[in-house]
């Protein structure tokens, strides 16, 4: 019995997933009693944050675009996921950051440091960045099915489908659901980004074989224009500012019991994404030999060499196959789902509405919740593309992290300055998609020699990394002068922002009642910083700081030589 491509067993292996992930996240609602626990749990180990932030950060979506891009661009398409590949190092210093804050949304943290309509602004942000992320990751993993099914399903049904098992689970448990069911979603994860590689490989003779059937060039790491290195090093400044207004992030850095659990999910779960994105690519590349001849669409590439294969080796595989897609989706999307809720709950509904019981906001975090993935369904319907739709994401967090890192690094950032900083970086977004901008532009004498304006059909245009190049320089030049202009931030706002970076988590501390708050029984703060009593604030990173930053460094560059030797 065969439907749409599929086999009865097919059909089997998807049922019994689905309906056990459902019931393994509704069964983890059973603990939710209180906000805390259901928008930021504090008690997962490192093992369980690992398979958290890999399932948080990888998804359909990520091998929809990274094979779309190699089928067309080469190599080079790796990037589209690799582009965070040097800021991962990074993360091993911003996690326990995070989790000192004790916060259970980044908008706390804003809150804290500027006020309550700053924490308000970033908070509208972040749930429209998360719910373009949400309809991303929709839109590809409805190309992906629909082609490994023989195009014989709507790919509107899939994400209808998708999004309505994600939403009862996620609603009913909150995030700690979502951990829980992200440690059995990211297992099967990882196989569906291996399981078509040794495929696809084999039916166009290996590496040896796509040597000889492509041009040299698509090999390259680096693309003599669009991805060049100049590419891929803008886009991972951009991806570094931008990474902490992100409002996933405090849940994969925080929701952990200690700060090394959150050091565990937001790095190593991030690894191990960076490690599936090499599958994603080399299975991009065999699909431009394997299809030579044929016009299929690039977004469809990794699907239809599901379909190809996985049928002829055995029934049931395919279906495997679409489980593990559909868990690289859910477990991305509950993260955000519930994070989005958390801002428009604790951020924007709690400070209107301050004295309902706990039982209350919880429903209300639920209802926000359903909005907000119905916002990106609607948006997954109208995205052109997976391309341009990760390229949309990739600007709206530099929005609001200039004025996160701003504040971090400087005292003297103050409220005025953090609007200014978002939005004037919002206004050079603008003006450079403009054509009267890219024509001022392109009258300077250097500007063309310099790349900062191309011809696109009839018209120039601003490329990406000029276009961040523009509105980070913007926004810190307007966050720095509007600040020096401007009444600065209390003191006390200040030091009690700064006392909760300085002060580590202790082994089984309490979390605090209200966001943002040391609790009774925190450890003395630390006063490790390069200029004390200045205006610049640098924390001095400890030992373990030092060493997993190195180690982290050292793994990427040898996967990324790993990668150049086994092309060469």
């Amino acid at each position: 019995m065969e439907n749409w491509n599929l086999h009865i067993a097919d059909w089997t292996v998807i049922a019994v997933y689905l309906i056990g992930i459902s019931g393994l996240g509704v069964w983890a609602s059973r603990h939710i009693k209180k906000m805390g626990e259901f928008f930021m749990p504090r008690r997962f180990g490192p093992v369980m944050m690992a398979m958290h932030g890999f399932g948080t950060g990888a998804h359909s979506g990520n091998a929809v675009t990274v094979a779309s891009k190699c089928y067309t661009n080469g190599l080079s398409g790796i990037w589209y996921q690799w582009l965070w590949l040097f800021v991962t190092p990074f993360y091993w210093l911003i996690a326990p950051l995070m989790r000192r804050f004790r916060a259970i949304t980044t908008a706390d943290v804003f809150a804290l440091r500027y006020n309550r309509g700053v924490a308000v602004l970033f908070a509208c942000f972040g749930i429209f960045g998360l719910m373009v992320n949400i309809g991303l990751m929709l839109k590809g993993s409805g190309a992906v099915i629909a082609a490994s099914a023989g195009n014989m399903v709507s790919a509107n049904l899939i994400i209808f489908i998708m999004t309505l098992l994600f939403l009862a689970y996620g609603m009913a448990g909150g995030l700690a659901a979502a951990i829980l069911t992200d440690y059995f979603q990211g297992i099967l994860t990882i196989i569906f980004s291996f399981m078509l590689l040794p495929l696809a490989m084999n039916a166009v003779g290996g590496l040896t074989g796509l040597k000889q059937a492509m041009d040299q060039e698509m090999f390259s790491l680096f693309a003599k224009t669009d991805i060049t290195p100049f590419y891929v090093f803008v886009i991972s400044l951009n991806g570094l500012v931008g990474i902490v207004a992100q409002p996933h992030t405090m849940g994969n850095c925080a929701a952990g019991r200690s700060e090394m659990a959150g050091r565990a999910g937001f790095t190593v779960g991030t690894l191990l994404k960076r490690v599936c994105t090499i599958a994603w690519a080399f299975t991009g590349l065999a699909a431009v030999v394997y299809f030579a001849g044929r016009s299929i669409h690039p977004d469809n590439a990794y699907g239809l060499m599901a379909g190809e294969f996985l049928p002829r080796i055995l029934p049931g595989l395919l279906g495997l196959f679409i489980a593990a897609l559909l868990a690289s989706v859910m477990s991305s999307c509950d993260s955000f789902m519930i994070a989005s809720s958390a801002l428009f709950t604790e951020n924007i509904f709690r400070p209107l509405k301050p004295n309902l019981s706990e039982k209350q906001y919880i429903t209300v975090g639920r209802l926000a919740a359903l909005f907000v993935v119905l916002g990106g369904m609607l948006l997954a319907f109208r995205l052109p593309n997976v391309i341009k739709a990760m390229e949309l994401f990739w600007k709206v967090g530099p929005m609001m992290g200039i004025a996160f890192w701003m504040g971090l690094f400087w005292r003297r950032m103050t409220v005025a300055g953090a609007w200014a900083s978002t939005a004037g970086a919002l206004a050079m977004l603008w003006l450079t998609s403009q054509s009267f901008f890219t024509e001022i532009i392109g009258r300077v004498s250097f500007a063309s020699t310099l790349g900062m304006v191309v011809q696109r059909g009839e018209q120039l245009a601003v490329p990406l990394p000029w276009q961040m190049i523009f509105y980070l320089s913007t926004g810190i030049i307007a966050g720095i002068a509007v600040s020096l202009l401007t009444r600065p931030v209390a003191s006390e706002k200040l030091e009690r922002y700064f006392r909760l970076i300085r002060t580590p988590v202790g082994a089984g501390e309490s979390a605090p009642e209200k966001p943002c708050t040391l609790p009774e029984n925190a450890g003395p703060p630390l006063r490790r910083e390069l200029f004390p009593g200045r205006s610049l604030f640098i924390s001095i990173p400890s030992r373990i700081s030092w060493l997993g930053f190195a180690g982290m460094a050292v793994f990427i560059l040898l996967m990324i030589f790993s990668v150049a030797w086994m092309v060469g």
